[in-house]
This record gives C-alpha cells, structure tokens and sequence, in this order.
C-alpha cells in the first residue's frame, strides 16, 4: 500500500515530466487501479511492455526525486505540521504555554524545508 502511495504521490511532483504514454499508463495503475493485463488490452500492447514502460516511468520519477527532493520534503514537512498541531492541542487542552517554545522551533523548520 505504501509504494502505491508513493507512487501517486511522485507522480503528482514529477508526472508531467513524463510523455502524454507514459502519464496515460502511469494513471491507469496508480490512479485507475487497472491491472497490467486491463492496461495491455486498452493498450493494445503485452502484459510485459506494460510492465516494462512502468518500470521505466518508476526510475525516472525516482531519479527526479533524487535530484530534487520534493517527496521528502513533502513527508517531513507533513511530519512536523503532525507534531505543531499535537502540541497545540496539548496547550489549548491545558492552558500551558511551556510548549509554545517548541512550536516556534518546529515552524521554523518547516520554513527552512521550505
């Protein structure tokens, strides 16, 4: 489950970096939840250069990924927004202001991913 989260979620960086074929078979995967056979029949190719194309479209969303860094940007922007909100909930819930601090540290360096 995780890899197809992945994927969609590096298609929606990089995917229009992809050709007008590939985006359409990526989509019919990832997005339309189609298997390689429904997607080699709408093809009109093999099961195999289905698989191959994806193979293809997956390295070089990964290859985009490591020159530039979106995905993890992406996760660990989302990973402190979680814990902001955590520590928010905790002050409104108690009315201590000790953790105040630390969300300022925490916005900080959702800026500095940013």
């Amino acid at each position: 489950m995780e890899k197809i989260v992945k994927q969609g979620i590096l298609y929606d960086f990089y995917g229009e970096l992809l050709t007008k074929h590939q985006r359409e078979v990526y989509e019919d995967l990832v997005l339309n939840d189609m298997s390689l056979a429904e997607i080699a029949e709408e093809q009109g190719v093999t099961r195999q250069a289905v698989h191959d194309l994806l193979r293809r479209c997956d390295k070089l969303l990964e290859g985009y990924e490591e020159k530039l860094g979106l995905y993890e940007k992406f996760r660990r922007t989302r990973e402190l927004t979680g814990e902001i909100r955590e520590m928010a909930e905790k002050c409104r819930r108690s009315g201590d202001l000790s953790l105040v601090p630390k969300i300022e540290e925490l916005s900080e360096k959702i800026l500095d991913i940013v």
